[in-house]
This record gives C-alpha cells, sequence and structure tokens, in this order.
C-alpha cells in the first residue's frame, strides 16, 4: 500500500451504525507509520451528520492509531498543547480517506495535566440504540484505561514536546 506522508487527506468518522458522523478537510499527512498516521492541520473545514460546518479555531496535530482502539486530536493552544482522545476503531486508508469508528467516549487532558472523561451519556446511549457487542464495549473500557495509563506514564502521543516538533515540521513543510 502506498505511503500517505507528504499528501493531503480527508478524516472521516463513523458512528458504529455506518453513518457519517464527521469529516475533516484539508490535513497534512506528515507520517505514515506502521502504526500511526500523523496528520496536521490549521483551520481545517468539519463538516457534521447534519450538514453543519465549522471551522477548527487552532492548529492541530491528529494522531490516528492504525492498531489502538484510540485517535488523539492535540491542539495548539496559546498555554501549551491540550489532547483530546476520541476512543474509536483503528484507522484505516479507504478509498482516499482516512477511516474510523467513533464510539462516542473521549478523554481530555488540558494543558494543566489535568484529565476528564466525557460524553459517558452519550455513549450509554448508543450502545443501547446501536447495540455495541459486548466484545467491543470490553474493547473501549480497555482503551479507555490504556490512554489513562499512557497520559500517566507520559508515553506517546502525549509528550507535548513531540507535538511541537510536529507542527514545527508541518509549518516548515507548508511554508516552503
Amino acid at each position: 500500500m502506498k505511503n500517505l506522508a507528504g499528501s493531503w487527506i480527508i478524516i472521516q468518522a463513523y458512528k458504529h451504525n455506518g453513518e457519517l458522523h464527521r469529516q475533516w478537510s484539508h490535513s497534512y499527512v506528515l507520517e505514515d507509520t506502521e502504526d500511526f498516521y500523523v496528520l496536521a492541520s490549521i483551520r481545517a473545514s468539519v463538516i457534521e451528520n447534519d450538514g453543519r460546518k465549522w471551522h477548527t479555531k487552532e492548529p492541530a496535530i491528529f494522531i490516528l492509531s492504525k492498531k489502538e482502539w484510540f485517535n488523539v486530536i492535540a491542539m495548539m493552544k496559546d498555554e501549551g498543547v491540550a489532547f483530546y482522545v476520541n476512543i474509536a476503531s483503528p484507522t484505516i486508508f479507504d478509498k482516499g480517506y482516512l477511516k474510523y469508528i467513533d464510539y462516542d467516549l473521549d478523554v481530555k487532558l488540558f494543558t494543566d495535566g489535568s484529565t476528564k472523561l466525557l460524553d459517558m451519556n452519550e455513549y450509554k446511549k448508543h450502545a443501547k440504540e446501536q447495540n455495541y457487542p459486548e466484545k467491543i464495549k470490553e474493547i473501549l473500557s480497555k482503551s479507555v484505561e490504556h490512554t489513562y495509563d499512557l497520559i500517566n506514564k507520559k508515553q506517546y502521543p502525549f509528550l507535548p514536546k513531540v507535538i511541537n516538533e510536529y507542527y514545527h515540521d508541518f509549518k516548515k513543510t507548508v511554508n516552503q
């Protein structure tokens, strides 16, 4: 399969039932490794499933796992890097898009080091409505635990210095 590094691509998030949930445009692939896609964006255009459109406020680095059940959006804020973790299926490249299934649960790592688990009610609602299999629910629970473990141990991808390096590389590449 072709390595995507150096290309611009669209990211699509789906729900368990197969419906398109959200789409980000104009993300630049910095790295395409065995384990992760690393992308960067500035003011990405986002389209929600209801047709609503908006633009991201700050530059971001996306780290989309090919094997783990999470992905990370590292947001470049004035006070530092904040991390937003989507508990989601591994990301695949399909028909010209990077795609994953978003399973509602999110973990936010704030610039001050505090964390918060988000969207538990949305997860419970969709798990019931879309009949998430028990195996998926177990995987998602373990993914939340694994995410907190990586955060607490300050392991990749929760390394602001690395995120800043990715962003610096991106700025250097697109400004040539």
